[in-house]
């Protein structure tokens, strides 16, 4: 497949972005190579989790130097993003610090306008990642705000593939906490008020593919079919995220805190970040939301019928919880490792990083983030 679609745009010279894990560790470097033949021209293999600035950088100087016609991405969330950034500052010629989105108080964000041509990107998947039809790369700068995002819609993929042996090449524990990450941002979007139906299809099609194969990816670890499965989950979830969806679940939205645990504390994966943030905002808006917590619960196969409004919202969480413990998922913060004494810190770096795509919903107060982590300690 791969060769085909660079056939079919006329990619002579191509450039594959992925991680030392996806160089040192597997076959699929070469087997890309391979693939492509003599429209090789080289790799850049560093790209790493959270997409930092100073890789990113060095990856934008390695395909100046290969001068390729196509970059395909060989990973997951982090060589798409990383892949993705490189193609915006390749394309126009200047540095993060000159493109990033500013966000200023009271204001909607200043987006930079980018014009310039850029390079056509194919996706070759070694993980579950709902960033890869999108049009934009958030990158992590140690001069804050941390999170700068860059925005071009000519970045989203051309092709994405799924191919069983490449997603059998990231470890199990990779793979589930990325799978965990799909799951808990279809936990969120089924709670969406008023969805829209074809994007609520997508969301239920992919949250149901992931309560029926995330325990067979523990019991089943090389069954490629699992895999394949979840993976597209999150292409499902990524696609209805593109949609007029609904804006969101009402009540409060506390997503930021999950950015924060991962920053802080480098053995916090994505997935269980996510999806213990997934369950404070189930506690923190039960009254406001009980429609969408109730969808949620039927999806997690509970029987809601005869079940009144407030009992079957209640009835959420619990199902949560208890398919997350089959997982050996952590649903409290101090299963985490996660230090009391942390929480101030936590709150005010979530309050001072502003949040790219966030609305009215997030939480800006740090007392209140601080309450909300005691309940979920």
């Amino acid at each position: 497949y791969l060769a085909r679609e660079a056939e079919r745009i006329g990619a002579k010279r191509a450039f594959i972005v992925c991680s030392e894990t996806v160089a040192q560790t597997s076959d699929l470097l070469e087997r890309t190579q391979e693939v492509l033949g003599p429209a090789y021209v080289g790799a850049f293999t560093k790209a790493k989790r959270e997409s930092p600035v100073t890789l990113v950088e060095a990856g934008v100087e390695a395909a100046k130097a290969a001068q390729p016609d196509l970059i395909v991405a060989v990973g997951g969330g982090s060589a798409v993003v990383t892949a993705r950034a490189i193609i915006i500052l390749l394309g126009e010629g200047v540095r993060v610090e000159d493109l990033y989105t500013r966000h200023v108080p009271g204001q909607p964000p200043i987006v930079a306008r980018l014009s310039k041509p850029k390079l056509p990107l194919i996706l070759v998947l070694t993980t579950p990642t709902t960033a890869a039809d999108r049009g934009g790369a958030a990158v992590w700068d140690e001069t804050p705000p941390h999170r700068k995002e860059l925005y071009d819609p000519r970045t989203r993929p051309l092709a994405t593939i799924l191919d069983g042996e490449a997603l059998l090449t990231a470890p199990l524990s990779l793979y589930m906490d990325t799978s965990l990450t799909t799951f808990a941002g279809l936990v969120g979007a089924i709670q969406a008020h008023r969805p829209s139906p074809l994007a609520l299809a997508d969301v239920q099609m992919g949250l149901e593919l992931c309560v029926e194969h995330l325990p067979g990816l523990a019991a089943r670890p090389e069954d490629p079919e699992v895999r394949i499965h979840l993976a597209t989950a999150a292409l499902l979830s990524n696609r209805a995220s593109q949609s007029t969806y609904g804006g969101g679940g009402r009540g409060r939205s506390t997503g930021g805190l999950g950015r924060q645990l991962r920053y802080r504390y480098k053995h916090i994966g994505q997935g269980s970040a996510a999806c213990i943030t997934a369950l404070m905002q189930l506690r923190l808006n039960r009254d406001v939301n009980m429609e969408g917590q109730a969808r949620l619960a039927a999806a997690l196969g509970v029987d809601t019928r005869g079940m009144g409004l407030e009992d079957a919202a209640a009835s959420a969480e619990g199902a949560l919880v208890e398919f997350l413990a089959t997982l050996d998922v952590a649903t409290r913060l101090r299963e985490m490792g996660v230090l009391r004494e942390d929480f101030v810190l936590l709150a005010e770096a979530e309050v001072s990083e502003p949040g790219f795509g966030e609305d009215e919903r997030r939480i800006t107060d740090a007392a209140e983030l601080v309450r909300i982590m005691e309940l979920a300690w």
